[in-house]
Parts: structure tokens; sequence; C-alpha cells
């Protein structure tokens, strides 16, 4: 008896130990990501040095034009791609009267086949482009099953992964040679924290965003020795026209906030959430898989986003 009781006591130290262990191993790296590099030493990239023009898709709005306004501050001229001319041309001339810089733009609809890319191309021969930004996105209206979706509009199950993929892996084809060539460059890539935790009712898009984490991280092992940064940047609920937050909040912040807080992360992770309450909300959810199982964490995930399907189609209907 009194050996079993050694034994469990034993086997019960074991696995203490090895979740103690685990638990170490996940939450200092993630602390020194998401705290302690940023907040004490700051990015060790300067993205002014990386090349003289940085490119921006998806630039009109959003986490996509607070990229450009910030790297236009640092002192990089712009190329700003997005598919509303009209647009495009007043946030060119907001940004290049507020910081003095180049901008141009193009006009390319990224639902387009892979004539678009083309134009990119001959539109931007001969610059010297240091930073690529794919921030270019669609999602939902609102949350739902993925039949549903189909039987709507079997056309936006196309549109949403050439927006969201193909967007990413042309945009990078283009420009990793140029630098590749010099051995310097940075690529941020927009995901979005749908795309590494459980998201079902939203199961295409976050699909999409898993692509571009995958994609990211195989990418940055094949070329980091070239001297090329890629970064998977994973944004949470930010104020967006596309998330339909119209006031920030400490847990959806302002597109401005949510970029400079990004770019402090910038050769600290090749993944990141990019802001601090976004990378805890990741936390709670892996640990919540770890510690309750991951059919637990999805079960908690699907109430929740059920609920905003309700209210979504409650509104809807409203309007109609």
């Amino acid at each position: 008896m009194e050996e079993n009781s050694r034994m469990l006591s034993l086997l019960g130290g074991l696995a203490i130990s090895i979740v103690g262990f685990q638990i170490c191993r996940k939450v200092l790296p993630w602390f020194y990501v998401n705290i302690l590099g940023p907040k004490l030493v700051g990015s060790t990239v300067d993205v002014a040095k990386m090349g003289e023009w940085a490119v921006i898709t998806g630039s009109t709005d959003g986490i996509g034009k607070a990229y450009a306004k910030e790297l236009a501050r640092r002192g990089l001229k712009l190329v700003l791609i997005s598919r509303s001319l009209d647009k495009l041309k007043a946030v060119a001339k907001e940004i290049g009267d507020a910081y003095a810089v180049e901008v141009r733009i193009i006009d390319v609809d990224f639902t387009g086949g892979v004539e678009i890319y083309q134009r990119i191309r001959e539109q931007t021969a001969g610059l010297d482009i240091g930073v690529l930004v794919n921030n270019v996105g669609i999602s939902y209206s609102h949350p739902e099953y993925f039949l549903d979706c189909y039987t709507a509009d079997p056309k936006f199950l196309r549109s949403i992964v050439a927006v969201n993929i193909h967007s990413v892996t042309h945009m990078s084809a283009l420009f990793l040679p140029g630098m590749i060539a010099k051995r310097k460059g940075v690529i941020i890539n927009i995901s979005s924290t749908a795309g590494v935790i459980p998201n079902p009712l939203l199961s295409l898009y976050s699909a999409t965003k898993s692509f571009v984490n995958k994609f990211s991280d195989d990418l940055q092992t094949e070329y980091k020795e070239h001297g090329v940064i890629i970064q998977s940047v994973q944004p949470g609920f930010v104020a967006t026209n596309m998330s339909k937050i119209r006031k920030a909040s400490v847990f959806a912040p302002s597109p401005d906030t949510y970029v400079k807080s990004a770019l402090s992360t910038l050769g600290f992770a090749t993944q990141t959430a990019g802001y601090l309450p976004h990378a805890l909300l990741q936390l709670v959810i892996h640990f919540t898989e770890a510690l309750f199982g991951e059919q637990f964490a999805r079960n908690i995930v699907l109430k929740n986003i059920l609920g905003t399907r309700k209210r979504a189609l409650r509104r809807r209907d409203k309007e109609q």
C-alpha cells in the first residue's frame, strides 16, 4: 500500500513537472516576444534602411492605411494598391501632404486573375522596394455556416481565396527577388487571430488566414539567410470598417495604435498578434485548449459566434 502511494506521488510529481515545463516553454518566449522585447528594446529593424519604397495592398482604410502612414512617417516612399481609384487618390494626397513623401497608386481588384500582378510588376519596375505589406483581405459580412455561404453566393468563396491567399503568394513572388538580390527587405503578411484559434462560422476566412501563417513561417525559413524578414501578423478585433467596430477600445484598438504596436515586434517575432491584449486572448484560448481540451474551447467559441450571428441577422432583418 505504501509503495503504491509512493508510486502515485512520484507519478503525480512527474506529471506536474511535465506540465510546468510545457507552460514555461510556451510562456517565457511569449513573455519576451510580447512584453520584454518590444517594451524595453523596441524593434530591431530600421525599415527605412530596407529600401526607398514600401508597397502596401488594401491601403485605403484600416490597418493598411495605418501601415502606409507609419511607414511614410519613417521616411519611406509609398506605392498604395487598392481597388477604388478615388479612395487611392484621396489617401495618397492625405499621406503625401502630411509626411512630404512621394506616393504612387495602382488601382487593381484582387479578386481578378494573374493578369493584375503583371500590371503591378510593370508599374513598380525599377523601384527599390524595401518593405511589402500584404494587407488586402475580405471576410464574411457576418458569421455564417459554410454551406449557407455557398448557397448565397458561390462566387464569394472564390473571391475570398483570391484576395486572402493569391494576393499574398503573388505579391511575395513579385518582390522577393529584388530583396534577395540586395540581401535585405521586409515582408509583412497580415493574417488574423482567427487563423490560430477555433473559428467556426468563419471557416473559410479563418482557413485562408491560417494559410498566411504557415506560408509566412516556411517562407521565412527559406529566405532568412538571404537577409529577408518575413512576418505574419495576427490581429484580433481592430476598429475598422471590416470589423464594423466604430469605437476604439483596449481590446479593439484604432488601426494607428495597432500598427505602431505591431511594428515594435518586427525583428522579435516571425508570428505575432502584434498587440498585447490580442496576444493575451490567444494565450487564454490556447491554455483553455491545453487544460480542458480542444473541443471544450471550440464549444465556447462556437457559442459566442452563434450569438454574434444571431445579432447580425436580427440587424439585417430590421434594415430590410
